[in-house]
């Protein structure tokens, strides 16, 4: 990979829309080193506003004149996934590194293609799977590589949430859960901040296979999924995704089993997690999350850039996502 040859890395943001408001684009300016110097979106009057709101220099409408800014030496692809392959390659053939958000593309095909253009270009490629800088998932990591559950036996994910009339009405809008644009529905959108995650914690999954359906009709994405899979290190996965139950079966948890304890917490809880081990109390720990969600993640990128660290969410690491779901999803029944 090319050397990063400047002391301070200029963000220009492609698509700033909801999870730019708070969660992402505004960490760049609260990290040593960093700016948010340019955004862009295809409404002039939108990425004016949010530039103006959020006091950055510049905006433009066209995603190729931000690329091409000089000032501008970092891009963040904050689009849904249907584009993130051609910004991709825009980018990375500007000669600028790249952070696109999750998932990373629609396809693991698409993945391949813009892991390539980057490698081409020299430049490296991040993604925007920010939990892998949260402070309790690395807390999380901690205790199981001091093995504090002892050995890892299982894992099991348990989502579960209830369809919302307006989203029903909304749907045709709601880039989410149109496969075209988004790769699936919020299977795409939520599991993969899971497995993601898992794969933070065991390494690769090797082998995956599911079922999936579309079983309320009220989008035309899969809406259930079940499936099992396979980390490298030998632990064994399963999961339950449905996006149409009831509120009396609402639920975000994972659990993972070892041979001396269990570890349960929320995926997209607030930052709590719970150690349980035979003739003990349970240890309920708590750590606070970071105001802008993304910052210690952006931060890891910002280090890896000028030579001070290195950013733990990559175009590799985030396509191997991409692939379980597409395992996991392939039986359409």
């Amino acid at each position: 990979m090319k050397k990063f040859n400047d002391t301070e890395v200029r963000w220009g943001v492609l698509g700033v829309g909801k999870v730019c408001e708070l969660k992402s684009a505004p960490a760049m300016n609260t990290i040593p080193n960093s700016r948010l110097v340019a955004v862009m979106r295809r409404d002039a009057e939108k990425a004016k506003d949010y530039a103006a709101r959020h006091e950055v220099p510049k905006w433009y409408s066209s995603a190729a004149d931000l690329i091409q800014d000089p000032e501008v030496n970092a891009i963040y692809i904050a689009t849904p996934p249907n584009v993130h392959l051609e910004l991709t390659q825009l980018a990375a053939a500007a000669g600028k590194p790249v952070y696109v958000e999750k998932p990373m593309a629609r396809t693991h095909a698409e993945c391949l293609q813009m892991i390539q253009a980057c490698e081409q270009a020299n430049v490296p490629l991040f993604v925007a799977y920010y939990r892998r800088k949260l402070p309790h998932f690395l807390k999380i990591k901690e205790l199981l590589d001091q093995g504090e559950i002892g050995a890892i036996r299982t894992v099991h994910i348990n989502l579960k949430q209830v369809l919302t009339p307006n989203l029903v009405s909304s749907s045709s809008e709601n880039w989410r859960v149109i496969p075209e644009i988004a790769g699936g529905g919020y299977f795409f959108d939520l599991a993969s901040h899971q497995l993601d995650l898992l794969d933070f914690f065991f390494g690769k999954i090797t082998h995956a296979t599911g079922f999936s359906t579309n079983q309320a009709k009220a989008y035309p994405a899969e809406d259930l999924v079940t499936g099992t899979f396979v980390f490298e290190n030998g632990v064994l996965g399963s999961g339950n995704w449905c996006f149409t139950t009831s509120s009396a079966s609402e639920i975000d948890e994972i659990v993972i089993d070892g041979s001396k304890g269990q570890l349960r917490f929320a995926t997209f809880g607030e930052g709590a997690f719970t150690l349980l081990r035979p003739n003990q109390n349970p240890l309920h720990f708590h750590l606070e999350l970071p105001h802008h969600i993304q910052r210690p993640l952006i931060q890891s990128i910002v280090e890896e850039l000028l030579g001070k660290g290195s950013c733990p969410s990559t175009g590799v690491t985030a396509a191997r996502t991409n692939w379980v779901m597409e395992e996991l999803v392939k039986n359409r029944i």
